[in-house]
């Protein structure tokens, strides 16, 4: 039987190429044998004597390939706004699916690296549909300069910001989601000058990226949270090359592969060859990159300024820097956006539970409206459901719950109407708590869904809000399921979690009925909105129900669940985005 074969990709030139086989080198000492690696050498002029020392690393288990990507390159010329970018190796790697597609997946791994790990268990990673799995780039993380530079010009959290040394490419989703082409197109507007091609691909792979464990490209940089023995890839990047400098950290393990390669003694003149002026050439250089991270920042002309002046609605970048102030002044139970003047709920202007007949005719057609309306939505991709997790959650509940849900859009309770109709509970309904205004003010198609789809409205009157609790209490008793926004306000977007309000616990601890925690994520989807911001693609959470515990007070059972809730969100956040919650709040 035929092994499998796992494409591997290296870009260098005849300079580079020695670091390369030390690199390879260590691949091939750990790699599992059950398999065939096919090692392919992007570049542009390797010299016929460099090749044949990296031709002599071949066994029976390894095949390496010189692909000069002159020809590929010259195809696609009249495409390239500036032809200079394409003399820089570290672009190569965005040419690999479109040169190869006979393969689905691949892996790319930088000249600077050794491999202490099986290279086999990186390609068998399932990284699903995301368009390719890195780790995160630790210089962002560690310098704020670097951090707030990915922030503010390229769009991008410095959580959420990987290193393009080491990928898994997912090539079918590189060619269905056309990203050359959109390098290419991103050329056009923008020459990103700090990390280069790194900083493009982080833009366009932006929210389909597959988090690797970060031990696949250990950076030697900062700080290292566990033992170097666990690193599969050690990536010497920036100045820290160990064949520069005898003191580099972790140096030894590169030198313990390189000393059994052909290419030892001409690394080892490199390095005792290295002078003083090179050292200060490296730290003067060093110093430059941080202060153009700094300067691209300021620009008032950089990336994403242009991006929010020309493409986006400017009442939506004015709702982003709302949004970004509110958190950094803890103002986080206010609305960044202003509903319409709202009249006071009058007692005898509702009946929140007991309906007439001509009301439930109402609602029956509000139903049938909504539904064709969320149909729509979904059909023409202005709402997108990617996913519903833990649905089982919903399914096993046995009595009425509250539900709560994170608020970030007007349809979102939509998302959560459509998990409630994938849980079939049949004989349970599904009401949903709304503002007073969104329901004695809102006029017209939506005004009519706002009053009569299950709507629980709060009301300002003492008595219409006496009338409002009576009902949820009678609703939540008869084991039906009521959805209120326990963080109070809506923020557009706003992916994390807000600071809780106990409202819904109170309801929950008082009825006897668990609080079923429902957060929703979000990444950008290809469609662009007509307000020039990508379209959301939501994965529903569902979480596990919070019961109220027998021993507890009702006041013990509020702040308890209430906390639960608080940490499962969290969780959820943390583990869906890779990022720790933090907010800019300065107090």
């Amino acid at each position: 039987m035929d092994k499998q074969i796992i494409p591997i990709f290296y870009a260098c030139d005849d300079t580079f190429v020695k670091y390369t086989i030390v690199s390879l080198h260590s691949i091939i000492a750990n790699a599992s044998k059950e398999y065939q690696y096919h090692v392919y050498v992007l570049h542009t002029g390797i010299t016929e004597g460099m090749m044949q020392r990296l031709y002599a690393l071949a066994n029976d288990n390894f095949t390496v390939s010189f692909e000069d990507v002159t020809s590929y390159m010259q195809s696609i010329s009249d495409k390239l706004p500036i032809r200079d970018y394409y003399s820089k190796t570290t672009y190569y790697r965005l040419f690999i699916a479109e040169m190869f597609p006979e393969y689905t997946k691949a892996i790319y791994i930088d000249s600077d690296t050794v491999v202490q790990g099986d290279i086999s268990k990186l390609y068998h990673t399932d990284i699903g549909d995301s368009y390719l799995g890195a780790c995160h780039e630790q210089a962002m993380v560690q310098v704020d300069e670097y951090g707030t530079y990915v922030e503010k010009v390229i769009g991008i959290s410095r959580h959420n910001f990987f290193n393009a040394g080491v990928l898994l490419i997912n090539c079918e989703q590189f060619r269905l989601r056309a990203v050359l082409d959109k390098f290419i197109e991103y050329l056009h507007i923008y020459n990103f000058v700090v990390t280069q091609d790194e900083d493009y691909l982080n833009l366009i792979c932006k929210d389909h990226v597959y988090w690797l464990d970060q031990r696949w490209n250990t950076e030697i940089f900062g700080e290292i949270p566990y033992p170097i023995e666990e690193a599969c890839v050690l990536h010497y990047i920036m100045t820290s090359k160990p064949w520069h400098y005898a003191d580099c950290r972790h140096g030894d393990i590169f030198w313990k592969y390189a000393k059994e390669t052909s290419v030892y003694e001409e690394i080892l003149a490199i390095q005792e060859a290295y002078t003083d002026a090179e050292r200060e050439r490296d730290r003067i250089s060093c110093d430059k990159l941080l202060a153009l991270a700094v300067s691209e920042t300021n620009r008032e002309d950089n990336f994403l300024n242009r991006i929010n002046k020309e493409k986006r609605a400017p009442d939506r970048v004015a709702i982003v820097k709302k949004i970004e102030e509110f958190e950094k002044n803890g103002r986080f139970d206010e609305d960044v956006e202003d509903d319409p003047p709202g009249k006071v709920l009058m007692p005898d202007d509702i009946e929140y539970i007991r309906k007439s007949a001509a009301e439930k005719v109402k609602t029956a057609t509000a139903y049938k409206m909504a539904r064709a309306f969320v149909d729509d939505l979904l059909k023409d991709k202005k709402l997108i459901i990617k996913e519903i997790k833990g649905l089982e959650h919903f399914k096993a509940l046995e009595s009425g719950a509250v539900i709560t849900c994170n608020h970030f859009n007007a349809f979102d309770s939509f998302a959560i109407q459509l998990a409630y109709e994938a849980s079939e509970q049949k004989n349970r309904t599904f009401y949903r708590v709304i503002r007073e205004g969104n329901y004695t003010s809102f006029p017209g198609f939506y005004g009519f869904l706002m009053r009569h789809c299950n709507t629980l409205p709060l009301s300002s009157h003492p008595k219409t809000l006496r009338k409002f609790t009576e009902a949820v209490d009678t609703l939540l008793r008869a084991g039906h399921f009521v959805l209120v926004y326990p963080e109070q306000s809506m923020w557009w977007n706003y992916r994390k979690p807000k600071p809780l309000k106990s409202g819904a616990y109170m309801f929950a601890a008082k009825n006897n009925v668990p609080v079923l925690p429902c957060f929703i994520t979000m990444q950008d989807s290809d469609i662009i909105g007509e307000d020039g911001f990508a379209i959301q693609e939501y994965t529903i959470h569902v979480g596990a129900p919070i019961y109220p515990k027998e021993e507890n007070t009702y006041r013990q059972n509020i702040e308890y669940m209430m906390a639960e809730n608080e940490q499962i969100w969290k969780h959820i956040y943390e583990t869906t985005y890779q990022i720790p919650l933090s907010y800019t709040t300065s107090s």
